[in-house]
């Protein structure tokens, strides 16, 4: 499985743009991964930080360049 960094490479090298991790945790949450809880997360039940509609399709292209989607 890819790292937080190596999604952020691809996403980097094909968009030129830079994505967060809360922003990657987020996508995989949403697509039924397991992530685990951030040590400096605040709540529990909601997130700081949700990823914004227009970088979920290329985060969810470089998850499935690394095999993690289908």
């Amino acid at each position: 499985m890819a790292t937080y960094r190596d999604i952020d490479n691809y996403v980097r090298e094909h968009y030129g743009r830079s994505v967060k991790s809360c922003w990657i945790a987020h996508v995989k949450e949403m697509n039924g991964l397991k992530v685990r809880q951030a040590w400096n997360r605040r709540s529990s039940s909601r997130r700081q930080e949700p990823c914004p509609d227009r970088f979920r399709p290329m985060i969810e292209e470089a998850m499935r360049s690394f095999r993690m989607l289908r």
